[in-house]
């Protein structure tokens, strides 16, 4: 006999390619248990071939009875271009990392922002009581940071990277609040400014990072990095030496798993202690 509560599983997905190392299922496992939700969420492997085929049986709800999911790397403007319904903020970003399936339409947002603007808010609060940013970096991940500090009305974000063509897409793309810099300039731009944020991949995995000189930064300035393995990045080690207030990566990768989680599961999750240690000794067990 089929026990009748299997039908009432709800699952989601995280896809990328690779995907293997992701910790998002562990996330909203933990979220899961809490809540005490029948549910799953696994990650799936998709190479970017078959992607929109993915997409197109998951509208069809041929590929397993899924709800939505999250994506990651390399699918984000794909998810966004074979969505149905994007919002707003996955429309101007032109890429989505959290889907679902809704009156047999994909629907589509992006969390990045919203996660990275929350964990500054949780870790550092009064952390936007300044005018001035510096964002480091111009590639896909500085988009949603430039778009989310835009939008939480930060009136000067200076985006300082090598190929100044990149940051000058950004200000295409976001509006005139955004100023593109060479890197020669990262010293010059930091004058006055109240948050510095690494987009780059500097200090990731114990890489290499050149020395900062944060003593530009207004007194009081935050300085937050994505990365966040190691959790103590060395920019974030430079910025502590020097006095300034730090926020690690760690926060923004559990925040932006909030909104997906809802969304399917139909339930509002806390990002607590229990929950960042849960995945602090994941990445000690990783290496």
């Amino acid at each position: 006999m089929v026990d009748s509560r299997e039908t009432l599983t709800i699952k989601a997905f995280v896809t990328g390619y690779p995907i293997k190392h992701s910790r998002s299922p562990l996330i909203h496992g933990h979220w899961l248990k809490s809540f005490g939700i029948l549910g799953s969420y696994e990650a799936l492997e998709v190479a970017p071939e078959n992607f929109r085929t993915f997409i197109a049986d998951l509208k069809a709800g041929q590929n397993g009875g899924f709800v939505g999911g999250n994506v990651t790397i390399p699918h984000k403007e794909s998810a966004y271009r074979f969505a149905d319904q994007p919002d707003d903020i996955a429309r101007e970003l032109g890429a989505a990392n959290t889907i679902w399936l809704e009156d047999g339409l994909i629907h589509a947002t992006n969390s990045d922002g919203y996660g990275f603007i929350s964990n500054l808010d949780a870790q550092q609060p009064g952390w936007d009581k300044m005018d001035r940013a510096v964002v480091l970096g111009a590639g896909g991940a500085s988009r949603a940071i430039v778009q989310a500090l835009r939008n939480r009305g930060i009136s000067e974000i200076n985006v300082v990277n090598r190929t100044v063509g990149r940051a000058k897409e950004l200000r295409d793309r976001f509006g005139d609040k955004i100023f593109a810099h060479p890197m020669p300039a990262l010293h010059e731009v930091m004058e006055g400014a109240g948050l510095f944020v690494n987009t780059t991949s500097l200090g990731m995995e114990g890489s290499d990072t050149p020395y900062l000189d944060f003593s530009p930064l207004q007194t009081g300035a935050v300085v937050t990095d994505l990365v966040y393995v190691p959790l103590k990045t060395p920019i974030l080690a430079m910025a502590e030496e020097q006095g300034f207030a730090t926020v690690d990566g760690l926060g923004m990768l559990l925040h932006q798993a909030k909104p997906g989680f809802e969304r399917w599961f139909g339930q509002s999750p806390v990002v607590n202690d229990e929950l960042r240690n849960l995945i602090i000794a994941d990445i000690g067990k990783q290496g």
